[in-house]
């Protein structure tokens, strides 16, 4: 009896031992730090800047008025889009109205709504200011509210126009989340510059440097950095190059890659030398 007995004492140590072991590794894999979202949700926010930037300085700077009809007048723009430009006023105002109803834009997303733009010179004016407003503006039915500054500084050493860019957007999803984005960049026109007119902007690339910080749809604090120059050619849906280190509160560091280059949907996270692919 007494052998049976220290039998089951042995077997029980090893069971117990067991479930021990098997929640441990449980617990440690479910605090391993390897969750994306909130990376994909920086990315989101920072093309959503990009884009309303390029769109309104498209407009403005190619003379783009009237019903767009055709896509060679620019990705972000679909077929019943309206522009106005107003130089009469003080200070000048271009709105580009989508309509109330989503409409499919030729770089595959659905806007309505208005994108809204004050601006004291026009985009090749050294010293000139436009600031970016919303008006019930949706894209893929997220809401966008809030700003976007943008001042150009003149020529730099390198003979390119710089901007200084500065975003305080709140981007609401479908399901009432809210995500917030205060960005404070300097875009330099590398390419492109001394094309205008229809079709002008097809050949216009940027490299944009500096940093972020807001909250996520899951209301994650973050921070980011850029830490190798994006890039951002207007003939693209997409960053096509460049690196970012982004930092979600009581999470590890995240290396954001948008590639070398190719015009893809494909971005690498690291985060500690493991890499996973996320869509744009």
């Amino acid at each position: 009896m007494r052998r049976n007995s220290g039998i089951l004492l042995v077997l029980g140590c090893v069971f117990l031992f067991s479930i021990y072991s098997c929640s441990k590794n449980t617990s440690s894999s479910s605090n391993s730090d390897n969750e994306t979202q909130t990376a994909t949700d920086n990315a989101f926010a920072q093309g959503t800047s990009d884009d309303a930037v390029a769109m309104s300085s498209e407009s403005e700077d190619n003379g783009m008025v009237g019903t767009i009809t055709d896509s060679t007048l620019g990705l972000m723009f679909n077929s019943h889009v309206n522009i106005t430009l107003n130089v009469a006023t003080s200070p000048k105002v271009l709105t580009i109205d989508f309509g109330s109803a989503d409409a499919l834009c030729f770089d595959g997303k659905t806007r309505r709504g208005k994108v809204i733009v004050n601006f004291t010179g026009f985009y090749r004016d050294s010293g000139s200011n436009h600031t970016i407003t919303f008006d019930n503006y949706y894209v893929n039915d997220n809401k966008i509210d809030g700003s976007i500054t943008v001042v150009n500084n003149g020529h730099n050493t390198a003979g390119n126009l710089t901007y200084s860019v500065k975003s305080m957007l709140t981007i609401t999803d479908t399901a009432g989340n809210t995500l917030t984005y205060n960005g404070d960049h300097t875009r330099e026109w590398v390419a492109g510059e001394a094309t205008a007119g229809i079709r002008g902007w097809a050949d216009d690339v940027y490299s944009i440097t500096g940093s972020s910080s807001g909250t996520t749809f899951t209301g994650t604090q973050f921070s980011s950095n850029i830490t190798s120059a994006l890039i951002f050619a207007l003939n693209c849906k997409w960053i096509e190059k460049g690196t970012i280190e982004f930092k979600p509160a009581g999470k590890l560091t995240r290396t954001i890659d948008f590639g070398n280059g190719d015009c893809d949907n494909v971005a690498t996270v690291t985060i500690a030398g493991i890499s996973f692919n996320i869509l744009l």
